[in-house]
């Protein structure tokens, strides 16, 4: 009986490995073969022309040997010039991070930097040490190299200094990174809030331990030895690779509508331009321990530990290594980095244990395309199986109405005019059903998770979701250091519950109301004024009386001037897809600032006035309380535009 147990048990472990092996060899085969060629240009034409893409470059590598590279449409719709794999340069946004991540680790090897380190002992500037909001038993720890490659530094964001279209509106590195120095608005190494200014930071800390301006730095370092001579971070292009750019375009009411050249501000976030040819190089370095071509990058210790996990919000979730984003999709460990300028978007992901790396960009298009091009890759080549949809516990709708509500992004600011951006730019709704099932709504997509642990929540979508920083397959809900409630997931990013006078709908309600109040009263009192003089008939009002309506008259007119220019500036551009002031800032403040010392000074003289009307028995009763109305909606627009930094 022994004897034959063990026989079966063996024959059982050789098939075991049998059809491992042989499932291995398969997909290796399949993804050297013809094969993948046929699968990635059926699929990418489809998308390609589903999303109306003018322009895109494709590469993939697999065991240090690229198995596919190609470009689909052109780099020149005019001159009728196809996209080159080879020779047609694509501005690869974020992604860029990657090489400025590698550039700090090059340093870290040759011992002029250190990961844990205070990084205000390589500036010749300091980053204060405290808090803008102080937490209290919590001191604000130096910030490190390992906290700026994890997004962890505690920084706050400004997403309105990123682009420019002009050449003269951009900044050198040491002045950018003084001029817009953020707030520390949370301690360093404990929440995940994607930082552009911490990746600039850690550039010009490249700058500085090297002796060299940041693009010369990496043409030296990274581009030779891997050969990558067509990449580059400078802005605008030199002459030779300028020509060769592929021009982006936007898809307008059925024509491609070219852009301008985009100018990045903080350039080693996200400047760099390249080719898929290029970019296979970097990827094979990465995925072949730091070397290509016998060109050496990076030692191979360094290589595994930038690949290894360095910060997560939890052990279950995938976060973030020295500078790449985790993720596990269909049960693959991978490392990946997305980029997006305004109108050029890009992805790159590796699957370090299969030896696969793959690069995509393209212009004109959604934002999340590059994503939903790789999970259809993994649905393609490991499939994975489709777990069955349990059903929640009997109690997890009463843990689940905690959770109930508005989410907003971490990466905000809370310092400047800015901060009204967490209304619309990030923001997660949370809501649960009637079974107990948590709804999800990001990024326009409402997705139904189960609890498997109280505060641990899956996903019963598998396959792509609608996130730009990973798979978005597990949330898990924590507190964050100011004691809200904080939704964390996949990769550098976190939300915080917003409390129910900073939420969208409040807000909007409340201004609805306080406009129709302003606006209604502007209206009566002109046309009071109006059908008197058109009645040649005098008012008896007071002097004061009178005074009184020309300061709610002046308060009113000076709040449409506000929003006309609010609304003005925070148009949409159809091809930059931003309002405005995003990429063209508006110069001086001196109409803005007027109106802001305009309203502060009515409002008060409203609310004095207001006092004395009842204090005098001034005017009708029904005439009091619709100038306390007035009065009251005057001071909530203040505080609206007080707590949203509106004047700032």
């Amino acid at each position: 009986m022994f004897k034959r147990m063990r026989c079966i048990v063996s024959i059982s472990l050789l098939i075991v490995w049998v059809v491992t092996l042989t499932t291995t060899i398969a997909s290796a085969k399949n993804i050297q073969t013809g094969e993948l060629e046929v699968f990635l240009d059926n699929m990418l034409g489809t998308k390609l022309q589903k999303y109306h893409i003018p322009n895109a470059t494709v590469s993939v590598v697999k065991k240090g040997e690229i198995v596919y590279k190609k470009g689909f449409g052109f780099a020149d719709i005019e001159e009728n010039i196809p996209v080159d794999a080879d020779t047609s340069l694509f501005r690869i946004g974020s992604t860029s991070k990657l090489i400025t991540w590698t550039a700090v680790m090059q340093l870290v090897e040759d011992g002029k930097l250190d990961l844990d380190t205070d990084v205000n002992h390589y500036l010749d500037f300091e980053i204060p040490p405290r808090l803008v909001n102080s937490i209290e038993g919590i001191t604000a720890e130096p910030i490190t190299l390992t906290h700026l490659m994890t997004h962890t530094p505690g920084f706050e964001d400004y997403p309105d200094v990123l682009f420019r279209l002009s050449a003269d509106k951009r900044l050198p590195l040491n002045e950018y990174i003084r001029k817009y120095l953020p707030s520390r608005i949370f301690p360093a190494g404990e929440v995940a809030a994607y930082s552009n200014y911490g990746t600039a930071l850690a550039g010009y800390i490249v700058e500085r331990a090297s002796g060299l301006h940041f693009a010369e730095y990496v043409e030296k370092n990274i581009f030779q030895p891997l050969e990558m001579n067509r990449s580059t971070y400078r802005q605008p292009l030199t002459l030779d690779l300028a020509t060769h750019i592929a021009k982006p375009y936007r898809f307008i009411n059925g024509v491609y509508v070219e852009g301008d050249f985009e100018y990045i501000l903080p350039e080693p976030a996200g400047s760099m331009s390249s080719t898929a040819s290029d970019m296979t190089r970097f990827m094979i370095a990465h995925l072949d321990d730091g070397i290509y071509n016998g060109g050496r990058i990076l030692k191979e210790e360094t290589i595994k530990k930038m690949h290894k996990q360095h910060f997560t919000n939890h052990p279950d979730l995938g976060g973030m290594t020295l500078g790449f984003m985790e993720g596990i999709f269909n049960n693959q460990g991978v490392i990946f980095h997305g980029g997006g300028t305004m109108l050029y978007s890009t992805g790159l992901y590796l699957l370090p244990e299969e030896d696969i790396g793959i690069f995509m960009s393209y212009s004109g298009g959604n934002h999340l395309l590059h994503s939903e091009i790789f999970q259809e890759f993994m649905d393609y080549y490991y499939p994975a199986e489709v777990p069955l949809k349990n059903l929640p516990h009997n109690d997890s709708k009463e843990r689940a109405k905690k959770f109930i509500g508005e989410y907003q992004m971490n990466r905000r600011s809370i310092t400047t005019d800015e901060k009204s951006g967490s209304l619309f730019m990030g923001v997660i709704h949370v809501d649960v059903d009637e079974d107990g099932y948590l709804l999800i709504t990001n990024v326009g997509e409402t997705n139904q998770f189960i609890e498997i642990e109280p505060g641990v929540y899956q996903n019963l979508r598998e396959g792509r979701t609608q996130d730009y920083f990973g798979p978005f397959h597990k949330i898990i809900f924590k507190t964050d250091p100011y004691g809200r409630v904080m939704l964390t997931t996949d990769g550098p990013m976190t939300y915080s519950k917003a409390p129910f006078y900073a939420t969208m709908g409040f807000t909007l309600i409340t201004l609805i109301i306080i406009l129709f109040i302003l606006i209604g009263s502007l209206v009566y009192w002109i046309i009071r004024r109006i059908l008197v003089q058109f009645k040649q008939r005098k008012i008896h009002d007071s002097k004061l009386a009178i005074i009184t309506q020309w300061i709610g008259i002046c308060f009113s007119i000076a709040v449409l001037v506000l929003f006309a220019g609010i609304l003005s500036s925070g148009e949409t551009d159809p091809v930059y897809q931003l309002p405005k002031v995003a990429y063209m800032p508006i110069e001086g403040r001196l109409l803005l600032d007027f109106i802001a010392v305009l309203m502060m000074i009515s409002s008060l003289s409203l609310v004095f006035l207001s006092v004395i009307a009842w204090w005098k028995n001034l005017w009708k009763m029904s005439t009091r309380i619709h100038y306390t109305l007035f009065t009251l909606a005057a001071l909530g627009l203040m505080w609206i535009s007080n707590y949203w930094n509106l004047f700032k």
